[in-house]
């Protein structure tokens, strides 16, 4: 089992199969939610594909805050207004449902690796890859989450055995990640350093999936409480880090300011309990295909918002990871006998 998560999101919930994506945060064993056998399950105030499409498109244009937002702030600022606002309104539920942040030392302790891992480290080198590369370019290096996932799973998790398929997957979508970036050209046009640390953002997801699956895997307190935390955690973190090599803003513009807040309350936060409400309806397989939404919406908005150049190479080298990505999460289908 492991988790579902976006780079986008603050925190994520149970899932089948990785996804790219925004941060996930500890899980415990079962999967999701289990309905009770003597009832169907709660009624929703939206329908489940309404709500699906909100999470898509959050997700989808967090790229793009990422981007207006550093155009007033530093890239730590913005990374800091993030979590500080994704954190505010998970812990605005935690009240209102009345739970409590986990007590254990030890928890806390592993919680504040995790909050490293898959939110203040891959937070911070997002928002300083699109100073040099557009958010389209960001969106893309994202999707390829999956694709390290697989290839560190095999490594650190002895359950997970590599098929012909999912070695397939791998090959296209890191064939999909030259073609994105134009490698018969010679890289020309696009700035190393930004996809880097765009990769390395990617890159910096499954380690943190990995750690927690290792250490957390067995929290008693539940998926809010414990994404809460790891996400206090973030803001301290990042509090610290950026009081230190930040010099304090002059000034506030007002569109980069509301992009941060979006990209904290509604990508970090209510994206949270948006996929969390969604595991539980309708499973993780489902939701976790807001996962291949993600890079069409954050082109899209790229484009057609902020005027960002889309050569031919660039939406095919991404439909080419994404179907890479899909085939490294593809299971064989159980024989009959």
């Amino acid at each position: 089992m492991s988790t579902t998560a976006d780079a986008s999101a603050g925190a994520a919930v149970p899932s089948a199969t990785p996804a790219p994506g925004p941060t996930p945060a500890p899980i415990r064993p079962g999967g999701s939610p289990v309905r009770s056998p003597d009832g169907p399950a709660p009624r929703r105030a939206l329908a489940w594909q309404i709500r699906f499409a909100v999470l898509c498109l959050v997700w989808g244009f967090s790229f793009l805050f990422i981007k207006v937002g550093t155009e007033g702030f530093a890239p730590l600022q913005v990374t800091l207004g993030r979590v500080a606002f994704g954190a505010l309104v998970l812990l605005a539920f935690l009240v209102v449902k009345r739970e409590r942040l986990p007590r254990s030392a030890r928890t806390w302790g592993h919680l504040a690796v995790a909050a490293f891992l898959l939110n203040a480290l891959p937070f911070s080198l997002f928002a300083y890859s699109e100073l040099t590369i557009p958010s389209t370019l960001a969106s893309i290096c994202n999707a390829t989450s999956p694709l390290w996932g697989m290839v560190l799973s095999v490594v650190a998790l002895s359950e997970d055995r590599p098929t012909r398929r999912r070695v397939a997957g791998l090959g296209i979508g890191f064939l999909g990640v030259l073609t994105v970036l134009g490698a018969w050209q010679g890289f020309s046009g696009v700035d190393l350093a930004g996809t880097a640390m765009a990769l390395g953002a990617s890159l910096s997801y499954p380690i943190g999936w990995i750690y927690v699956r290792r250490t957390l895997a067995h929290a008693q307190q539940s998926h809010l409480a414990i994404s809460s935390a790891q996400l206090l955690l973030a803001t301290v973190q990042l509090a610290v880090v950026t009081a230190l090599f930040t010099p304090l803003p002059t000034a506030f513009p007002v569109v980069p300011l509301l992009a941060v807040f979006a990209l904290g309350a509604l990508g970090t936060g209510v994206a949270f309990l948006l996929q969390y409400g969604l595991v539980a309806e309708v499973g993780p397989t489902t939701a976790q295909m807001v996962t291949y939404f993600i890079p069409v919406i954050a082109t899209a908005s790229g484009v057609a918002l902020l005027n960002e150049h889309l050569s031919w190479n660039t939406p095919v080298g991404a439909l080419i990871v994404l179907a890479g990505a899909a085939l490294t999460q593809s299971k064989p289908k159980p024989r009959t006998p």
